[in-house]
């Protein structure tokens, strides 16, 4: 019997180096690396590298190593999503009210329900076949509502707008909006993978009492880590890397996906502590770039194009213009009808259509319970792919010269717009 590690030594290194070439390639076109990232995994896969050399796919991606390499990229997947829990900051959104709570239910609502209506057309087409029309809708309807929250930051930063009216305001509506898709996708979740109406709700209200212990813990936890804190950076380390795990397991036995577990454990740990602060540092530094590729090269390698039908690309395009008039058109013309002039809107509306990894967690979490089939997973990932692109150029044609959507100078006061914003 061969060594599995052998081949993983060859994948490994290929894996982050490719993901790695991407993101630095896409930098060069004004995009972020997310994109490079995600076509490097999907170039790896049978999309290209399995049509052109499959040999050498097989020697890369042997049938021994693909199960660790998958497991190894959900670890790492879980530390991304405690990560987008700790930046989030749940806990805050209560603060969210106005404009910023009108766009984040616009941004939800609308595109859930033409999701919804395109879902239903296509479930003889491209539903797996013992899975029921409701919940295989609400999964399309929930995946087509989100936004990435993280990437965009990224673009943001990149476009130096993180800290202007616009960036303060749009990264407000999209915690909010993914905080919503998150819960939506959990009732999913225990929908598909229950079985019964009252299977789905012992299942929530489960999650519902665990979310609850955890938020009474954070006092405790934020005691314990500060005192941990003062003798030894590596036990926090340890803590907070262990509760992911622990988060995801509880949540796994209760019937929901592990990442919810994880993505709950970052919600509600304790900010403003220096010690956690450079312990998710660490665990970033670490995990994202070096295992967090295999999670990019297990969606490649179920993003087939060659088995698409010429009909399904129809059903691709009905999938994009979905996305993007539900996304986009809810939170522009929120944004619209809240006071906003219509070039401020379109930008608010652009940033709330990226995807980027969010949405691939999301999809992968699909594939994985089987309420979606891999020809819709392939067309879903190439919408994702698509928004997130999209967002940079658009972004940039609209600013112009417009003050609002420029980078600050010096003689700008970021905190007073945030509060612009936040009344």
């Amino acid at each position: 019997m061969s060594d599995p590690l052998l081949p993983l030594l060859l994948a490994v290194p290929v894996v982050i180096l490719a993901c790695q070439a991407g993101g630095r390639a896409v930098r060069i076109l004004g995009q972020p690396p997310v994109i490079g990232e995600i076509l490097a995994g999907i170039l790896l896969g049978p999309s290209l590298l399995g049509w052109i050399a499959p040999s050498v796919q097989e020697h890369l991606f042997p049938p021994s190593v693909l199960p660790i390499a998958s497991a190894l990229g959900s670890l790492a997947l879980l530390t991304f999503l405690f990560l987008l829990g700790l930046e989030l900051d749940l806990l805050s959104l209560t603060t969210a009210r106005g404009a910023v709570a009108a766009v984040s239910l616009s941004g939800v609502l609308l595109p859930m329900a033409l999701a919804a209506a395109l879902a239903s057309a296509m479930y003889p087409h491209l539903a797996p076949p013992r899975v029921g029309r409701l919940p295989f809708t609400l999964f399309v309807a929930v995946a087509l509502s989100i936004t990435a929250f993280p990437v965009l930051a990224r673009i943001l930063a990149d476009c130096g707008l993180e800290a202007t009216r616009l960036g303060a305001f749009v990264l407000a509506c999209a915690a909010t909006d993914d905080a919503l898709a998150w819960c939506l996708l959990t009732a999913v979740i225990a929908l598909a993978t229950s079985g019964t109406a009252l299977s789905a709700l012992t299942t929530l209200a489960l999650t519902a009492v665990f979310a609850s212990g955890l938020v009474l813990l954070r006092a405790a936890l934020h005691a314990l880590i500060k005192r941990a804190g003062r003798t030894c950076d590596d036990l926090v380390l340890v803590l907070l890397f262990a509760g992911l795990c622990l988060s995801a397991y509880t949540t796994d036995q209760f019937g929901v996906h592990p990442a919810f577990g994880a993505f709950l454990l970052g919600a509600v740990a304790p900010r403003g502590l220096p010690t956690v602060e450079r312990s998710a540092a660490r665990i970033r530094a670490v995990v994202l770039p070096l295992l967090l590729p295999l999670f990019f090269v297990d969606t490649g390698l179920h993003t087939d194009f060659s088995t698409l039908p010429a009909g399904q690309w129809g059903w691709g395009a009905a999938i994009l213009a979905v996305a993007v008039i539900g996304k986009w058109g809810g939170a522009a013309c929120a944004a619209r009808c809240t006071g906003s002039d219509w070039r401020w809107s379109a930008a608010v509306g652009t940033l709330m259509n990226c995807r980027g990894l969010t949405e691939l967690v999301v999809l992968g979490i699909g594939r994985q319970i089987g309420v979606i089939t891999e020809q819709l997973f392939t067309l879903l990932v190439i919408t994702a792919v698509v928004t997130t692109a999209a967002t940079t150029p658009v972004l940039k044609g609209l600013a112009g010269d417009d003050p609002r959507m420029a980078p600050p100078t010096p003689h700008d006061d970021p905190e007073r717009d945030a509060r612009e914003v936040a009344g």
